[in-house]
């Protein structure tokens, strides 16, 4: 998108050389009119008092003060004349119009909205987002003053992170619908909210970005900072996850009670310790596999027959 924006070369003193002409020369010349004219020379008095009034009304409307990360849009009955970056104490044309905005990086956190994810799950997401202003003259003339609350000196701060605000909460729904919570067991290696981690922040980001450049604005980082289900199924799907890391853990604990009944036969023959037919050995790996894989301590049976 091209950027409108350019710079202000138009009138700019320095503020310090006008205060002395303001201040200064003007009184000089108004009491050196009156000096002069006099009595006799009336007109003269009296028109250089009421041209000298009006140059010094004219000279204390003029200055303005701009520090760094700061910037004026200048506009002349309308005209859009240029964006005045300079930092100092300034004097320029009285009869322009300049309105203030702030250039510096602004921080916003978005409250967590409820979404549905890809697979229809309703879930709370929320993030944190850094933008700052890249294009004044979108940032005041392609957003409805009224909305902007924009005034003779100055646009509203508030107003502006108001759109933010909304191209963000758009934005924002628009990647959870295309990105499920957690995986779902079918496809391990899907891209989900949860684990997507820099790929999410990222596409968040450029989404966001999209929007917000026919403001004339830009954002920096935009970062996932909460995610969870809705209330309504919070609970089941803490249970769905519960079930899958007791399966999980189960998996690891028979893989390993499996390699160690291997080991234990290996070990026994190996040794010499008994001699063990089949049906002796399928009932010391049923008797090893419930010891190593029961959640109670086993409880022993002594046999005292032959």
């Amino acid at each position: 998108m091209k950027n409108e924006e350019y710079e202000y070369g138009g009138l700019l003193v320095n503020g310090f050389v006008m205060l002395f002409f303001t201040f200064v020369l003007i009184p000089a010349l108004i009491i050196l009119c009156v000096v002069v004219g006099g009595e006799d020379n009336m007109w003269l008095s009296a028109g250089g008092s009421v041209i000298g009034g009006i140059l010094f009304i004219m000279g204390c409307v003029g200055y303005f003060t701009q520090e760094p990360n700061e910037a004026r849009v200048m506009i002349f009955f309308g005209k859009y004349k240029g964006t005045c970056r300079r930092v100092g104490y300034f004097w320029t044309n009285p009869f322009m119009t300049r309105r203030k905005l702030s250039l510096r990086i602004r921080n916003m956190d978005i409250e967590p909205i409820k979404v549905n994810d890809k697979v229809g799950n309703p879930v709370l997401i929320g993030m944190v987002l850094v933008w700052r202003i890249k294009d004044t003259y979108r940032a005041v003339f392609d957003i409805d003053s009224a909305s902007l609350g924009a005034t003779g000196t100055s646009v509203s701060s508030a107003a502006l992170q108001n759109f933010v605000r909304i191209q963000s909460d758009a934005a924002l729904r628009e990647v959870t619908g295309h990105y499920a919570y957690d995986q779902s067991g079918t496809d391990n290696d899907e891209l989900t909210l949860r684990d997507g981690g820099d790929e999410i922040n990222e596409l968040l980001e450029r989404k966001i970005n999209d929007r917000l450049a026919m403001a004339g604005m830009e954002v920096v980082e935009a970062r996932l900072n909460y995610l969870a289900y809705a209330p309504e199924i919070a609970a089941v799907m803490l249970r769905r996850q519960q079930a899958a890391a007791i399966i999980s853990a189960r998996e690891k604990i028979v893989e390993g009670a499996v390699s160690m009944v291997d080991m234990a036969l290996k070990r026994i023959e190996s040794d010499g310790v008994v001699k063990l037919d089949e049906d002796r050995k399928a009932a010391m790996v049923s008797n090893l596999l419930v010891v190593l894989c029961a959640d109670e301590p086993a409880q022993p049976v002594l046999n005292t027959g032959n």
